[in-house]
């Protein structure tokens, strides 16, 4: 059931600011493209080399596929942070775009992106969202790239259709979906996973690959190592665990002297 690492993999969250043509977008792209910048350059002065960028600030979000103005300004957003930083970047499309996370990705050279829903299906704000793996990879083979998929298991901010159990679930995503990864988050952004949950996990699939996804924070990073894969600090890496703030460097860096 262990993980056989010395350190555990870090992954920061670059949320971005509402972008041009959302509902809460009310500055220019520059503006957006510089706060991501700053946040990037957080992360990698406290000594993250993972992040992953998401259009956090364009909620409520599309249902299905986000307008094409999206697509650009995050693969403008990306190749800039992947030019000054070097960081290696996962892309999450919400709510739930993963055709648009792939080319994002494919386009700048991501290592992976996230995909909130990959099979089955959930209730959101958005509505009912249906998961299409087939869909995501078979559009990953057309492009001929060889982006990773981190696929959440009965994701935050939803109610799993059907009454799906996590390792039923984890079972489809990962056997079935092919995800690389699988992704265990609370039930909203910040909160804290059920650990039995994931112990039970890692029992029923020792080889899988584990990702907590929220509620990450210093303390519980020792029941998290030896445990799973890798770990995703979002809510935690920002001035006073205010999401509404920009990443803070000592917050970053004080976490990882933990690792």
């Amino acid at each position: 059931m262990s993980v056989n690492q010395t350190k555990i993999r870090v992954i920061g969250v670059i949320h971005l600011l509402p972008l041009p043509g959302t509902p809460w977008g009310d500055q220019e792209l520059s503006v957006v493209l510089e706060r991501a910048l700053v946040d990037a350059r957080a992360l990698k002065a406290g000594g993250i080399q993972t992040a992953i960028l998401e259009n956090f600030g364009d909620a409520p979000f599309q249902q299905a596929s986000v307008e094409p103005h999206i697509i650009a300004c995050m693969t403008l957003i990306a190749q800039a942070i992947k030019n000054e930083t070097g960081l290696e970047l996962g892309i999450n499309v919400l709510r739930n775009d993963a055709k648009s996370a792939l080319a994002i990705a494919m386009a700048v050279g991501a290592e992976f992106i996230r995909v909130n829903i990959h099979t089955g299906a959930a209730w959101t704000d958005q509505g009912l969202i249906q998961g299409n793996a087939y869909q995501t990879l078979l559009y990953r083979k057309q492009l001929g790239t060889s982006v990773e998929i981190a696929a959440d298991i009965l994701v935050k901010h939803a109610s799993s259709a059907g009454n799906w159990k996590l390792l039923d679930a984890a079972k489809d995503t990962l056997l079935r979906g092919g995800a690389s990864s699988l992704i265990i988050t609370g039930a909203a952004t910040g909160a804290e996973v059920n650990w039995a949950d994931i112990k039970a996990l890692k029992q029923a699939l020792p080889t899988a690959k584990v990702w907590i996804g929220s509620g990450m924070t210093p303390d519980l990073l020792s029941q998290a190592k030896g445990l799973v894969d890798a770990v995703i600090v979002g809510t935690f890496f920002h001035q006073n665990g205010d999401i509404e703030l920009p990443l803070s460097v000592e917050r970053v860096r004080s976490f990882m002297e933990r690792c």
